[in-house]
């Protein structure tokens, strides 16, 4: 699969650690909002171990538009793994093709709708009602609130799927690793997102949530400013191990200033 393009939700299926249901779901084209995800997960499915999800799989790839698909092939953001699948099965990318800037699906992926006897209740009590599949087709295509809600969602798969929605934005992903409540997994993959750690608003949440995993902190710490370091040696809520080597920093900080 080509390494170029990954988001959370992606490595939970490399990984081979997502349930047979939402395989089948996501093989059928019903789960990414955007053509390199619903390819990178056709193309990793196609050769799962279950029949039924490859067979499934397979009939999604021969529904997709030959047109658009080779529009898409001809992206500059298309990997050459890909390309090679699509020329192994006679498709190749279209000259002088330009794909939708949007990134629409291949295969229409419409949202899912709310079911009438849960469109009245509060987000949070409708949310718990629904099936795993459900919440995991709300967290790809929710609003920022039933993402705020999702994110917290003590499957893994549904909270990796939050952090894999195209709607998701810098500011959301600030507050997701400022949360006291969410998992050691979206904190770990939030701190390991090249993207989401070159803004200093996540580094700084990141190191002073006590839920972020040790190894996470250590490795942010020498981006932040020494005001910052400052606050997380004298805060408590940080593990001792993160404070002791903000302390180192500061001393040796100092002892390179005299």
């Amino acid at each position: 699969m080509d390494a170029a393009y990954r988001t959370p939700l992606l490595e939970l299926f490399r990984r081979g650690e997502v349930p047979r249901d939402v395989r089948i779901l996501a093989a059928r084209g019903v789960l990414a909002p955007r053509a390199h995800e619903q390819v990178a997960l056709l193309m990793l499915l196609v050769g799962d171990e279950d029949a039924g999800v490859r067979q499934a799989a397979e009939e999604t790839l021969a529904r997709i538009p030959l047109r658009p698909l080779e529009a898409f092939l001809a992206r500059p953001d298309v990997g050459a793994e890909v390309r090679e699948f699509f020329a192994a099965r006679g498709v190749t990318a279209a000259a002088g093709a330009t794909a939708d800037a949007a990134d629409a699906p291949m295969v229409e992926t419409p949202a899912p709708e709310p079911a009438p006897a849960l469109e009245r209740a509060g987000a949070t009590e409708r949310l718990a009602r629904l099936s795993v599949v459900d919440r995991l087709k709300v967290a790809m295509w929710g609003t920022r609130e039933e993402r705020t809600i999702l994110v917290r969602d003590h499957n893994r798969i549904i909270a990796a799927a939050v952090l894999s929605n195209p709607r998701v934005n810098d500011a959301e992903i600030e507050a997701f690793a400022r949360m006291p409540n969410v998992s050691e997994d979206v904190l770990r993959t939030i701190g390991n997102t090249r993207a989401w750690v070159k803004h200093y608003g996540v580094v700084q949440a990141l190191t002073r949530n006590p839920k972020t995993p040790i190894a996470v902190s250590l490795a942010l710490l020498p981006r932040l400013i020494e005001r910052d370091v400052r606050l997380i040696t004298a805060d408590r809520n940080v593990p001792e191990a993160v404070r002791v080597v903000a302390k180192r920093m500061l001393v040796t900080e100092q002892s390179r200033r005299r």
